[in-house]
């Protein structure tokens, strides 16, 4: 089972003992050089003298319930947990509902591995917290304590609200990755338990033979499906997009024409799928089969007018075909559709300079430019797994 095992560094949770010490320690000149001397060594990260400042503190000004919090601030931050539990409870006792106290017992209750007790704290703090690193904090320690309780289900939905919070945070997406990938992992172990001969579970093996680049063995899994179940949607396409890698990584010719077979037998039986339409649209223009490409790609746009990538072949079409003026359009509609689309940008570049907009080529040729400084994951033949996607040519001129 994954475990989440984030451990918190910097927390805004010690700002109550910085704003609310002195509000309650009393004249002596010892007290308020050890409030001033602890404060300090937050500031600079000592964390260390800080907690023998407020330690110190603590035992001359026992009854200041901020001094007790932001010790136990500090003892979270040291990875004291215990001691941080112990001061929290000294903290509520003096001043109960002190801000973010709850959630700082959440926090580290739940580094103690006590979920059942942490949960109720954390799931208040992650709902209702208007500190947004707080709220962070308890999104990402409720992962450790849902997955901690077997509570899979519930993990998956705070991932998902994590991602919709924080969607680039580096932390947050591998955390979330994990948890994903771990209930992915539950569920295809229960699959197997309750129905191991089973079609889906074949199809679900074929799936993962492909992810692993092991094409023999996803082609045997996917045409064992099709015995059982010769008019199963979707699996001739996948067979053509395990053909199509194969081919793309030995360049064997015959598993080219493998897959084109494989995408003409997906459409005989749904001839709605998108997919395996593009796929043959795609494989014409790389033969320069340019009039039936841009019929199949023309075809497809007009059922699927919002396809990205098929537009952005479409456009690639037009542009070989000496039509740039026709290009334009459905260029556009590409770099609206998906404004990170390198190559949609670069192909909308090259047709608005030669449909004779060169105000418009410039602006296509910049954003072009930017993301191509940035960006690898475009240039990566195998970066969408579902189809292939549109490619820069070698004699591109960033």
């Amino acid at each position: 089972m994954i475990r989440v095992r984030y451990r918190a560094v910097w927390i805004p949770l010690l700002s109550f003992g910085l704003s609310l010490v002195a509000k309650g320690q009393s004249n002596d000149d010892v007290a308020a050089q050890l409030a001033r001397e602890g404060q300090q060594a937050m500031a600079q990260g000592r964390m260390a003298d800080a907690q023998s400042s407020f330690e110190r503190l603590a035992k001359l000004e026992p009854s200041v319930a901020e001094v007790h919090a932001t010790l136990a601030a500090i003892y979270f931050k040291l990875k004291n947990y215990e001691e941080a539990v112990s001061e929290i409870q000294k903290a509520e006792k003096l001043k109960p509902g002190l801000p973010r106290l709850d959630s700082l017992m959440g926090l580290s209750l739940s580094e103690l591995d006590r979920f059942n007790e942490a949960l109720p704290k954390l799931e208040h703090g992650f709902k209702q917290s208007n500190d947004n690193v707080t709220r962070r904090m308890c999104g990402l320690q409720l992962l450790r304590a849902y997955t901690g309780l077997n509570r899979d289900a519930d993990a998956v939905e705070t991932a998902l609200q994590l991602n919709k919070l924080y969607p680039d945070d580096p932390e947050v997406l591998y955390h979330t990755g994990r948890i994903y990938g771990n209930f992915a992992y539950v569920t295809m172990e229960k699959l197997h338990d309750k129905a191991p001969d089973s079609i889906w579970m074949l199809q679900a093996q074929g799936e993962a033979y492909e992810s692993q680049k092991n094409y023999e063995a996803a082609i045997l899994a996917y045409n064992h499906v099709l015995a059982i179940d010769p008019r199963r949607p979707r699996i001739h396409y996948r067979l053509g997009r395990v053909y199509l890698s194969r081919f793309n990584d030995a360049r064997k010719p015959e598993d080219r024409e493998y897959a084109k077979r494989e995408f003409a037998a997906e459409l005989e039986l749904d001839p709605g799928d998108g997919n395996a339409a593009y796929e043959l649209a795609q494989m014409a223009a790389d033969d320069n089969d340019l009039v039936a490409a841009r019929k199949q790609y023309e075809a497809l746009i007009a059922r699927f007018p919002d396809f990205e990538q098929a537009l952005v072949g479409l456009g690639g079409v037009y542009l070989q075909d000496q039509s740039a003026a026709q290009a334009v359009a459905p260029l556009q509609r590409a770099t609206k559709l998906n404004a990170n689309d390198e190559v949609a940008w670069y192909r909308l570049a090259l047709a608005e300079r030669a449909a004779g907009n060169r105000e418009e080529a410039q602006k296509a040729l910049e954003a072009f430019r930017r993301l191509y400084a940035v960006s690898r994951v475009a240039r990566n033949p195998h970066a969408q797994d579902d189809i292939t996607p549109q490619q820069l040519g070698s004699d591109v001129q960033p």
